[in-house]
């Protein structure tokens, strides 16, 4: 009776079920409208706004407001403003446009009546007599930085005096909101990360490596097609390389600023991606490895898989010291303490991921800034958000005569439970090819 290695192939390569567009539309708009009723109320409490304006321009989108237009909206129209105010009891959430925009945003200027669409937005803030209105600027967070200089000028020399005074930065309001996952969304996350977890080991094959032929930026460019033929966004370009027993070749100090050259694959080696997809407005970021078998071989060395249980030893102690309130850079300084005292060489620069990639959030190092991150590593952690477990670790090879470094990364979910990974993380090196055992 035969039966398939750690992986079955079906797992492997059965692609899981991609939404129509129609579909995917219509779940962002119930999310959307969930989400208004339940994550912003809750946020705009904490953070001690009551007013929150967010205006852009067509293709100049605020990113923050860019997640608040119906799936039909590809951009802003014109000029776009919305208010939000909450009124202590619920949200009023209105549009200072000449239509609604989607369900949630309701119109409230008539042109007709006046003409200036600046003078009624000063007029919608005034009548509401806000405490606190909350602009997107912000100087270290650029996801909350959406607010351009000449609107907020024009929305400065539109306001009466009173109402200036009360303009304030809503940079963590806009953190907030983005950072923050709700139930039904990590329901369909777990779906997005298996559909890249999917495509990443159809690249890790021999189905598209052939030893001795295929290219790393073979793989790449079959990764940007694969993705483009499911009907999916890639948010920036995989990278494909590989390390091997050289030790003119050390890829372990090659520095991240640049990209690694192309390489044709050969047995014996070390290969390793770097993916990411857009789906249903959510981001994966992963890295995950595979040994390419020599011939007369059925697994990998075991040096090899004992350099990659450290690589997950790493991530453990990582994700054992996220806790709510700590900061990006608390949790980086005890990570790294407690991993350079069991041994290893880690380099850690984990971050938060969700409506961006490169989410919002704190940041929980920088490949170049292991002492920590000013500014962005200072933002607590909160329940509810998630982040790319990205980090590597140095480990000498005495078979190959040279240090390599285990580069991985899987998404995974904070909250009052600790740390899962969404849709689980690779426990052990792919091989090329599978290998079939009794």
């Amino acid at each position: 009776m035969l039966i398939l290695g750690t992986l079955s192939l079906a797992a492997q390569y059965d692609m899981p079920r991609i939404l129509s567009l129609k579909q995917q539309g219509e779940l962002r708009d119930q999310w959307l409208q969930q989400r208004m009723k339940t994550v912003l109320p809750a946020i705009m409490q904490r953070e001690g706004i009551d007013m929150w304006v967010l205006i852009a321009r067509e293709y100049n989108e605020d990113p923050v407001l860019k997640t608040m237009l119906p799936s039909f909206w590809l951009s802003a129209r014109r000029t776009t403003m919305l208010v939000i105010h909450n009124t202590g009891d619920s949200l009023e959430t209105l549009a200072c446009a000449r239509y609604d925009v989607g369900e949630v945003f309701k119109k409230a200027w008539d042109k007709e009546v006046e003409p200036d669409q600046w003078k009624r937005l000063a007029q919608l803030i005034t009548e509401r007599a806000p405490a606190k209105i909350a602009v997107n600027r912000s100087e270290h967070f650029g996801l909350a930085d959406g607010l351009s200089a000449y609107h907020y000028d024009q929305l400065m020399a539109h306001l009466p005096e009173a109402d200036q005074k009360k303009v304030v930065t809503g940079e963590r309001l806009a953190l907030g909101w983005l950072e923050t996952r709700t139930s039904e969304e990590m329901t369909v996350y777990q779906q997005v990360c298996r559909i890249a977890h999917a495509i990443i080991a159809e690249g890790l094959s021999d189905q598209v490596i052939q030893p001795g032929v295929t290219t790393t930026d073979d793989v790449v460019w079959f990764y940007r097609e694969r993705i483009q033929e499911l009907g999916l966004t890639a948010w920036f370009h995989p990278t494909v390389d590989v390390q091997r027993a050289n030790p003119e070749d050390n890829g372990s100090t090659r520095s991240f600023a640049s990209r690694p050259g192309e390489t044709v694959t050969q047995p014996g080696d070390l290969v390793h991606c770097d993916f990411g997809i857009t789906y249903l407005g959510l981001n994966t970021d992963t890295q995950q490895n595979a040994y390419v078998l020599k011939p007369g071989e059925t697994d990998a060395p075991a040096f090899l898989k004992a350099a990659h249980q450290k690589g997950l030893h790493l991530m453990d102690i990582l994700t054992n010291e996220f806790q709510e309130g700590r900061t990006g850079n608390e949790v980086l300084a005890e990570a790294l303490k407690k991993a350079k005292y069991a041994g290893l060489k880690p380099q850690i620069y984990t971050h938060p991921i969700g409506y961006h990639g490169h989410g919002a959030g704190p940041t929980i190092g920088l490949w170049d800034q292991q002492e920590g991150v000013p500014h962005k590593g200072d933002y607590p952690l909160y329940h509810n958000t998630a982040y790319s477990i990205e980090l590597n670790t140095k480990v000498y090879l005495p078979e190959w005569n040279k240090e390599i470094r285990m580069m991985m990364e899987e998404d995974a979910f904070f909250d009052e439970n600790g740390v899962r990974y969404i849709d689980g993380r690779q426990e052990e090196l792919y091989l090329i090819p599978r290998q079939i055992r009794e």
